[in-house]
């Protein structure tokens, strides 16, 4: 079953292809590229890789306006790029996702064109029309301010068509079974070429009703099952990691009540939460949330994150938590987006602490799932706010500090690679981090390290403990007799904290695998633990002893 569920003790990595590394000097990343750096991803520890969208695309929304699925962009190179590259990582222990984008397509896609030339055609229905414009076609759109509407007039046909994002991107109609047939020839296809599963992108959007008439829309969770069942007959530990910004009481209607459906969904409420306590130093929501969430199939899995390719999305916090995000965080106008979220990336928003920076990872790293790493993270980018929307924390991997920070050879990248400023590529880059071994960089790799040696976190179950302090987070992992008690100092001034770990004997002694401060209890039980500001603890309880006389039970 270990071996089977491997995405439980798995790191993943999310990289962009046209901003990772070029390899041809045109500009733009490429598979040749990435293939090149499979090394350093190896290195780092990271055991699956997500790919961004990296289909044939008009680009207009990098890349997840899709204009053929069956092909690679030709910037990034060739469908024998692409194997090569899944061989390659195979062959160092690294699996691929790639995105699937299907809630959409593009405008230009040959199905849309045909939809909208012809009312007769075979794809007509591959799409959501409307004679008139329905009267709720000012209502739920995911770019607030940007988009105006849900309902475009096509004058081709005369007709709207519904698009839940930007108006060059139609829904397709998922509930046709033509469209889901599709879906899985699409999924059958990329398994056959090496991937080892689905990043779905907008399920929520990809399952629920669509139509003029629908106000409410309902999902079609069966809709779920037919996918999963079709990747477990293709290729039985192939998986979906869903996008699915929900409310805890739907989770299990994603997972399915006995893990028919998701195999991995993201974890939204935790994230929300965890960046209101590193705001305001008040633990009590996160610890919350983690509760809330608690609740999974066996086979589920959480993916942990801190930030993504879009905006950080504090739309379910409250408006007192999201203004105090705000206002530590993005404080200006131009740092947030969409009237929910701040588009930065996380070391600017920490205000480039280093402290709090590796408290931010050490967190999620400890967090119950599986931690998703994005590119550029490991060493701290910055970004770029003069570029619009999302795109100012989607700049070019810094990989030296030659030109272009060492990205590409051309002088005309895909975007302007970060060179001003404390977050340059002059500054902060990976050639500089690994000569240094207090670097961010290097520090990675060891968490990395430290987070797949403790299964407890992927497969066990958890608790929060009461340290005492709003500002302390305190969680103990449990998993085939074995215990991991994990803390998290978020004020910015020391603290001393009591607790209990709640394992009698086993709990007396906590042997510190992240440092050397090891903690014995006291004749209470209680252990007194002194946390430097935004400081963390790992340790497994028990001690040697301990472990040693239960090996011999």
């Amino acid at each position: 079953m270990i071996n089977d569920l491997w995405y439980k003790n798995a790191v993943f990595y999310c990289l962009n292809v046209e901003s990772f590394m070029d390899s041809n000097g045109d500009g733009v990343g490429d598979f040749q590229g990435v293939q090149r750096r499979l090394d350093y991803l190896a290195g780092l520890g990271v055991t699956a890789i997500w790919l961004m969208p990296f289909q044939a695309s008009p680009g207009r929304d990098d890349g997840y306006d899709v204009s053929d699925y069956y092909n690679v962009d030709p910037r990034y190179g060739t469908l024998g790029d692409f194997v090569e590259f899944t061989h390659s990582a195979k062959q160092r222990g690294i699996r691929v996702l790639i995105d699937l984008v299907v809630n959409h397509t593009s405008d230009e896609h040959p199905w849309f064109k045909e939809a909208r030339a012809d009312k007769n055609s075979r794809y007509r229905d591959w799409y959501v029309w409307s004679k008139t414009k329905p009267a709720n076609a000012d209502e739920g759109m995911v770019f607030p301010g940007i988009q105006k509407t849900t309902w475009t007039r096509d004058k081709a046909s005369g007709e709207y068509y519904f698009h839940r994002f930007y108006e060059f991107q139609p829904d397709l109609n998922t509930a046709n079974p033509h469209v889901q047939a599709e879906i899985l020839k699409i999924m059958g296809f990329w398994l056959q070429l090496g991937v080892s599963g689905f990043r779905m992108d907008a399920v929520p959007f990809v399952i629920a009703e669509k139509g003029a008439d629908v106000t409410k829309p309902k999902e079609q969770f069966d809709m779920l099952r037919s996918f999963r069942e079709f990747l477990q007959w293709r290729q039985g530990d192939s998986i979906i990691l869903a996008e699915a910004n929900v409310v805890p009481k739907e989770n299990l209607q994603y997972f399915g009540d006995d893990g028919d459906r998701m195999q991995m969904m993201f974890n939204f409420h935790v994230n929300q939460s965890l960046f209101y306590a590193l705001a305001s130093a008040d633990v009590r929501p996160l610890a919350k949330a983690m509760n809330e969430t608690k609740e999974r199939p066996a086979t589920g899995q959480w993916g942990i994150f801190l930030r993504n390719h879009d905006e950080l999305d504090l739309g379910r916090l409250t408006d007192k938590q999201r203004q105090t995000v705000f206002d530590k965080m993005g404080p200006d106008k131009d740092m947030q987006l969409y009237d929910r979220g701040i588009r930065r990336r996380l070391a600017p928003m920490l205000g480039g602490d280093p402290r709090r920076l590796k408290l931010a990872y050490s967190l999620m790293y400890s967090l119950p799932g599986t931690p998703v790493l994005r590119y550029g993270d490991e060493i701290g980018m910055g970004d770029d706010l003069s570029l619009p929307e999302r795109n100012c924390a989607r700049t070019p991997m810094q990989w030296s500090n030659e030109p272009q920070g060492g990205f590409t050879k051309s002088d005309k990248p895909i975007l302007p690679v970060i060179h001003e400023g404390p977050y340059g590529f002059d500054h902060v880059n990976v050639a500089i981090q690994r000569r240094d071994p207090d670097s961010m960089l290097n520090w990675t790799e060891r968490m990395i390290r430290m987070r797949k040696e403790a299964p407890e976190i992927g497969w066990g179950t958890f608790e929060c403990l009461d340290t005492g302090d709003d500002g302390v987070l305190a969680m103990r992992y449990d998993w085939r007799d074995n215990a991991l008690v994990i803390l998290h100092n978020f004020h910015d001034r020391p603290v001393e904290i009591t607790f209990d770990v709640g394992l009698k004997d086993a709990g007396k002694n906590l042997i510190d695998i992240a440092d050397d401060s090891d903690s014995t209890a006291d004749e209470k039980g209680k252990h007194h633990i002194v946390i430097e500001p935004y400081g963390y603890r790992w340790y497994r309880a028990g001690g040697l002893d301990y472990l040693l006389k239960r090996s011999e039970v």
